[in-house]
Formats: C-alpha cells, sequence, structure tokens
C-alpha cells in the first residue's frame, strides 16, 4: 500500500506523487484508485485501481540516494547491438515496460555507442531507437535527478562517460 505524499515511479509515465485514494462509481460498483500526480507533468493526473495487480505492479518506490550512486558507480555493460529492427524494438520495449534502472541505462549506453558510430558513418539513429533512447533518458535522469538532488544533465554526462 502506497501513501499520501509518497514518491514513486509509475511505469514509463515517471516519477509521481501519491496523491491519495479514492473512490469511483462505475455503474453500481464502487473502485479505490490511486491518485498520482506526475512531477514533471503537474496538470496530470493518474488513477490507477487499486484491486488492479498488474497495474499496480507498475508503481515502485523510488530509489534511495545511496542506491542509485550505487548503481551510477558500478555502470553496467551496454551488450551488442541487435541489426533486427523488430527484435530489438521488442527488447527495448521490453526494458521501458519493466523501469528497471540498470536495465535503462544499460539501453541509454548501448543506444548512445549506437548512436555515435552511425554518426562516424554520416548517418542517423533510426526514428524508432531515437523514441526509446529519449523515453529511457527521461524515465532515469529524472528519478535520478530529484533523488540525488542534482539536474538532469549532469545524471545523463555520468551515464554517459
Amino acid at each position: 500500500m502506497f501513501s499520501t505524499g509518497q514518491t514513486v515511479l509509475y511505469g514509463s509515465n515517471g516519477v509521481c506523487k501519491v496523491d491519495g485514494v479514492t473512490e469511483k462509481r462505475i455503474g453500481s460498483s464502487k473502485i479505490e484508485y490511486y491518485v498520482l500526480k506526475p512531477v514533471s507533468a503537474n496538470t496530470s493526473t493518474l488513477f490507477v485501481p487499486v484491486s488492479n495487480q498488474q497495474l499496480v505492479g507498475k508503481i515502485r518506490c523510488v530509489l534511495t540516494a545511496e542506491e542509485a550512486k550505487g548503481i551510477l558507480d558500478s555502470l553496467p555493460e551496454c551488450g551488442l547491438w541487435n541489426d533486427n529492427k523488430l527484435e530489438r524494438s521488442e527488447t527495448f520495449k521490453a526494458v521501458i515496460s519493466s523501469g528497471d534502472s540498470v536495465e535503462l541505462i544499460r539501453l541509454i549506453r548501448l543506444i548512445s555507442l549506437h548512436e555515435r558510430e552511425q554518426l562516424k558513418k554520416g548517418k542517423r539513429l533510426h526514428i524508432s531507437d531515437e523514441r526509446f533512447l529519449k523515453e529511457a533518458e527521461k524515465m532515469i535522469c529524472e528519478e535520478f535527478s530529484i533523488v540525488l538532488n542534482t539536474t538532469r544533465e549532469s545524471v545523463l554526462s555520468r551515464i554517459l562517460d
């Protein structure tokens, strides 16, 4: 159970504050929802049904500063580039959906490395790879900058150095 005021990460929606729990009437039944306010888009409100374990499973507490520092101090290897666009896309989607910080950093490093290689050849990233990169950067930089009380740019430069 999450409590009001708690800072959480909700899937690819990013860092949110739990604004409370509310009950909404749908037909003849009442359903309880977590009310989440995304930190980066304070005009948005997300309602997550408390009874939907699949959606609630996408909510997790943000990392502690110590956990975030530990991840940045032991940056994971980025792995190998998959030239099969369809397979690569499915893999990247799964990483984004998981919200796993280590895997997201691995993804950022992998795509960034490939982007540098492409630029050397006078080419650009495929548009879908670029979107996955931006999404992963948003998720990681938002969470890490909040818990480490730093800028998104410094988090990203630490990941890419």
